[in-house]
């Protein structure tokens, strides 16, 4: 079959995410992409309402979620496309993930106040449109406080060409691990997502494997595959022509579906634009689909 598709895109039902639902679908049909699933951080309070606005406007929207997990003392990002919103299985793995990441939140956030930073915890939560925060949605926070502007520490953040990725900038400076405000991750085992995914009607996608925080190996895949994985995000803008081409090897080897997905937010990721992923062809939803009713 013909037809676009992105298979990770983030609404403003994830805390660091700028557009409804309704604009991501509207930016979808206006583009002319066939399918695409808003794959949130850790929620899908995007559903069942993106699925219906789907319908209403011509695009198929694959109900999705992004979660944060952790393999091997790292931090993995895990899709779940197709899957059953309404899972008690997946519902038990968000409420965990909800109460690891508000602890984590408040340690952060204690942490750099002692540093001399303002930002609140209610602030946070307030900017993070209900849903747990990320470590970079703290940074923006804090960022865009005026009572920051002038802190010196803060200088080369507000420089020109840092501005808008200067979250990232700030996370890699003071949350990354052996920075001052880390905190170590307490994130549901990958593992333990592979396991509970049949339950949850999702086919487990690996993120951005080669993204500067996965650096994903083919011992990697390999065992995350013999637990339940089924497919691979190859074409992502996380990837170099060159990572682009080991992933897509990687995958035909080991049998996983290679997927494209954007990791669209908004202006948290000002070099990622909706729609310029041109990789991303229904096919890939076909035999990603196909994978999944085969082991389930």
């Amino acid at each position: 079959m013909s037809g676009r598709v992105d298979f990770h895109v983030h609404s403003n039902k994830s805390s660091d995410g700028d557009f409804s639902p309704a604009e991501l679908v509207g930016f979808a049909r206006d583009l002319g992409l066939r399918a695409i699933s808003i794959a949130d951080h850790d929620t899908v309070a995007a559903y069942p309402e993106a699925v219906e606005l789907g319908r209403r406007a011509g695009v198929e929207v694959i109900p999705g979620i992004e979660l944060t997990t952790l393999f091997g003392g790292r931090e993995f990002h895990c899709l779940l496309p197709f899957v059953d919103w309404t899972s008690p299985a997946l519902a038990r793995i968000i409420a965990g993930q909800t109460e690891r990441r508000m602890a984590e939140t408040a340690e952060r956030i204690e942490k750099v106040r002692r540093l001399g930073f303002a930002v609140t915890l209610d602030e946070v939560r307030a900017k993070s449109n209900g849903a747990p925060p990320l470590g970079v949605k703290i940074a923006q926070v804090l960022l865009e406080n005026p009572e920051n502007a002038g802190h010196p520490a803060l200088r080369s953040f507000y420089e020109e060409g840092n501005r808008g990725y200067a979250p990232y900038l700030f996370y890699k400076e003071y949350f990354a691990e052996g920075k001052p405000a880390f905190v170590p991750k307490r994130f549901v085992p990958l593992l333990e997502v592979l396991e509970a995914a049949p339950a949850t009607g999702g086919a487990p996608v690996l993120s951005h494997p080669g993204a500067y925080f996965q650096r994903t190996t083919v011992e990697d895949a390999r065992t995350l595959k013999d637990h339940g994985l089924l497919g691979l995000e190859v074409y992502t803008f996380y990837h170099t022509p060159e990572q682009t081409a080991f992933y897509r090897d990687m995958a035909a080897e080991l049998g996983l579906v290679a997927t494209a997905g954007s990791d669209f937010h908004g202006r948290i990721k000002p070099h990622v634009a909706f729609g310029a992923l041109l990789d991303g062809d229904y096919g890939m939803v076909e035999r990603l689909r196909e994978r999944r009713e085969a082991t389930a």
